[in-house]
């Protein structure tokens, strides 16, 4: 209904803006008018879109899946779904569809699963965050925020409390610790660095654009390709323990 009265409401505009075609106060009173009337759909359209996002989501109590006896809970798979929900936002792509609504829902599980897997198995390695790591982490994330209020506020719209939030860091650190020793990167010869510049500078030339010299990207060319190798290594990780794992989906 609300769609239907602003095609109605432009509709109006339109005529009355040719109706006063001669006077200059009444146009810049009705653009002003149709300017509001597009903000305003502007906000309709963003507040729907939320409300689609959001009935993606599950009960925060619910279970969503149990790995080895561990539960996943709806918190933290609604928290992970936001977070994917964003990224595909952000790449121009619509996450409400039915297709991308499995999608992510597919994806959030899978990711959620196997940082539950890696998380078991650091425990079991007798990798854990000490307490002066957790506190200068917490300390970084604070210093995002200009005062201790803000900071607070940040919290309760997230959900989370400071005992949350120090449980979720340590965990993070302990992954990271994971990853770093039992998933290496490994080394990047000159020739795969090489061929993604080659790559980079096909494109970059293509698009008209000025190529930096190879020494100058070698740095950052490395970086990325170590990552991406340390990505697909710890997919093959969580494969892995999937194979002897009790995975148990719930929705």
């Amino acid at each position: 209904m609300k769609k239907m009265m602003f095609i109605i409401m432009t509709s109006f505009l339109a005529v009355a803006l040719a109706a006063c075609g001669g006077n200059d106060e009444s146009k810049g009173t009705a653009n002003a008018d149709q300017a509001a009337t597009a903000e305003n759909d502007q906000q309709k359209q963003m507040e729907d879109m939320q409300k689609k996002l959001e009935a993606q989501q599950v009960d925060e109590k619910k279970t969503v899946a149990v790995v080895n006896d561990q539960e996943i809970l709806g918190s933290e798979y609604n928290g992970a779904l936001a977070s994917s929900q964003g990224q595909m936002q952000q790449m121009g792509q619509d996450p409400t569809s039915k297709e991308a609504a499995e999608q992510l829902k597919s994806q959030t599980l899978d990711n959620l699963v196997g940082q539950t897997l890696i998380l078991q198995e650091a425990d079991k390695k007798g990798y854990q965050a000490s307490k002066s790591d957790i506190d200068q982490r917490l300390d970084e994330v604070k210093g995002q925020f200009k005062t201790e209020k803000e900071f607070k506020a940040a919290l309760d719209e997230s959900g989370m409390d400071l005992k949350s939030l120090q449980t979720q860091i340590a965990e993070d650190l302990k992954f990271r610790q994971y990853v770093e020793k039992e998933v290496p990167a490994g080394d990047i010869t000159d020739e795969e660095i090489q061929k993604t510049y080659d790559q980079y500078a096909e494109q970059a030339k293509g698009a008209g654009q000025e190529v930096p010299k190879l020494e100058e990207m070698k740095p950052q060319i490395k970086q990325s390709l170590q990552q991406q190798k340390q990505q697909e290594q710890l997919v093959q990780q969580v494969e892995k323990l999937k194979e002897h794992a009790k995975i148990d989906i719930k929705i």
